[in-house]
């Protein structure tokens, strides 16, 4: 539903961003995909690490899925968006990183990872920035072989600071820095 009181380039991120989110358990997924919504998202991708606890059975995944699509639709109207975050079936870790490949930045953040995103050295050339892809893990973090998979495949390893942060506390944070960094809540009125 449009809401035509509100232009699309006031409340639409000029960046689109996608966030994949290691599986975690279903009321932290709840929350997230709202706060995802509010913060600009566009695309939402549930995907099982290594380290995902909760690996429920397909038919319970696509129930999960459907309410994840109405809880981003009730949000949009909360925010004033204009269109509801794209909300993708559950995938493995690799399929994943398949997504990814036609985005212009793809940053995986890893509480390991002793400092935050390196700009200069990694955007690529002189292209503007127009698909950021955030991959965030699970309860129990990335293992090693995740971070390496991740970087084979041109992702760039990031950190949030020196806390470790909870899971769904890091995703928020992640999409916010991007925003910030490339979308619009860092842009002067």
């Amino acid at each position: 539903k449009i809401i035509a009181a509100y232009p699309a380039a006031e409340n639409e991120s000029p960046v689109a961003l996608t966030v994949a989110q290691a599986y975690l358990k279903d009321k932290k997924m709840d929350g997230l995909v709202r706060q995802l919504t509010e913060l600009g998202a566009a695309r939402w991708i549930p995907f099982f690490s290594e380290r995902s606890v909760p690996k429920p059975p397909p038919d319970r995944i696509e129930k999960r899925i459907e309410r994840w699509r109405r809880i981003s639709r009730e949000a949009v109207k909360q925010c004033r968006r204009r269109r509801s975050m794209v909300v993708e079936p559950a995938l493995s870790f690799d399929t994943m990183l398949d997504c990814s490949r036609d985005d212009d930045l793809r940053v995986i953040f890893w509480e390991d990872h002793p400092q935050g995103i390196d700009l200069d050295r990694n955007r690529t050339g002189k292209r503007p920035i127009r698909r950021i892809f955030l991959i965030l893990g699970p309860e129990g973090g990335f293992s090693e072989t995740e971070i390496r998979r991740a970087a084979d495949c041109g992702c760039v390893t990031a950190g949030l600071g020196p806390r470790i942060l909870r899971a769904e506390t890091a995703a928020v944070a992640a999409l916010t820095l991007l925003q910030f960094l490339f979308g619009d809540m860092g842009r002067k009125p």
